[in-house]
């Protein structure tokens, strides 16, 4: 009787209900008729659903923090909603993500994305790539191109991103390699970018002019208009350093003429807010604290890639923030605090809050996203398969 019904319904008319449905719920669904299931697994389907969901009230996040044990870091993942507080609920259990414990630091793990509702978590040497909706990741094979024996190869820099020509995902890196003696100092430093390509499932180097040097900050590394950003520095000044992910071409853009002098006393991120690239300068985390001066500026580039449509958008006093993290509901703007706690700030309120959430100070990550049903990207026979969390 049901699958008579559900025969008889339109396919126009079961995709514009479908789309409708949280992620969790569809999966469910799939289990209804097999029409159904050919239904949500096609390309159309998983299109027109990651297009629906793209309003606040689809948002989620996930948050990534460290804790410190006696003898190492341990990563976990946190994935949240919201509610109308502004407050944070779990959605399923945390994740220890065993792979990526450290017994130095816990820093250096960015998160990026999202794209099409996939995410990357990286400690530069292991890659995972996941759908935090679907649960699926599969791990990413480490790149092949070492250096010399007496060098070194550092990762600089790293983006994950879509290439709408080809249509197939990309994550590239911008390596340094340098003479390293343990007797001597480094020699000169050789530029090297990799690129971990999906539609062939390996790596490749890739032709490139000469590029800035990075200068790495927690908050960077953002992928908006299939172009990843990255912070740089020409002649002591400060730039945004730009990779194509269809072109694989680099280009500059120049951040407003007040901030681009490297002084180390500003620190800066990277955000987008309300559909515009977004400039976050705020005082050097390492710095006293100075309750009367220190502010945060909230810079809005209105035409992307001209440099002159920066503009002020705001100025902001907070708490000591050790970095910007993402943007929630398109005017809340998340840090962390130097005490390693998540804190709010809505720009249309000037309300403040401190969140329940932390982590070891300078271990926070946040990454906003709208749920999808994007397939985690297989690799070819010999590459690791697609597992669940």
């Amino acid at each position: 009787m049901v699958n008579g019904i559900i025969k008889k319904l339109g396919e126009d008319l079961v995709n514009n209900v479908l789309v409708r449905f949280p992620v969790k719920s569809i999966i469910r669904l799939k289990c209804i008729s097999k029409r159904w299931y050919t239904l949500i697994q096609s390309t159309t389907f998983i299109h027109l659903h990651l297009n629906y969901q793209t309003t606040i009230q689809h948002e989620f996040i996930l948050f990534k923090h460290s804790i410190k044990e006696p003898n190492e870091f341990i990563s976990i993942l946190s994935f949240l909603s919201g509610d109308d507080d502004d407050g944070f609920n779990p959605l399923f259990p945390d994740i220890n993500v065993t792979s990526m414990s450290s017994n130095f630091n816990a820093t250096f793990y960015p998160l990026l994305g999202p794209c099409h509702g996939l995410i990357v978590l990286t400690d530069l040497t292991t890659i995972i790539i996941f759908n935090p909706a679907t649960r699926n990741f599969r791990l990413i094979p480490p790149s092949p191109f070492g250096c010399p024996q007496g060098f070194h190869r550092s990762v600089e820099g790293i983006g994950f991103g879509f290439d709408s020509i080809s249509k197939y995902y990309k994550i590239v890196r911008i390596c340094e390699v340098f003479w390293n003696p343990w007797d001597d100092y480094p020699g000169p430093k050789e530029t090297k970018i990799d690129v971990y390509d999906f539609s062939i499932d390996c790596w490749r180097e890739v032709e490139h002019v000469n590029l800035p040097l990075i200068y790495w900050v927690p908050c960077a590394e953002m992928l908006y208009n299939e172009v990843v950003h990255w912070f740089a520095t020409i002649d002591m000044s400060m730039i945004i350093l730009c990779f194509d992910m269809c072109t694989e071409i680099f280009r500059n853009i120049n951040i407003p003429d007040v901030c681009n002098n490297l002084t180390h006393k500003q620190y800066y991120g990277l955000v987008i807010l309300r559909g515009c690239l977004t400039l976050i300068s705020y005082p050097n985390p390492i710095s006293p604290t100075d309750p009367i001066n220190d502010k945060v500026h909230v810079w809005v580039m209105e035409v992307y890639g001209v440099s002159k449509s920066w503009i002020l958008q705001s100025t902001i006093r907070v708490v000591p923030v050790e970095s910007p993290l993402d943007v929630w509901k398109n005017s809340i703007l998340l840090f962390q605090s130097k005490n390693g706690h998540l804190i709010s700030y809505d720009i249309n309120s000037n309300e403040e809050k401190e969140h329940i959430l932390h982590g070891s100070p300078g271990s926070l990550s946040v990454i906003v996203y709208q749920e999808g049903l994007t397939s985690i990207p297989p690799g070819s026979q010999n590459s690791s398969k697609a597992h669940n969390f």
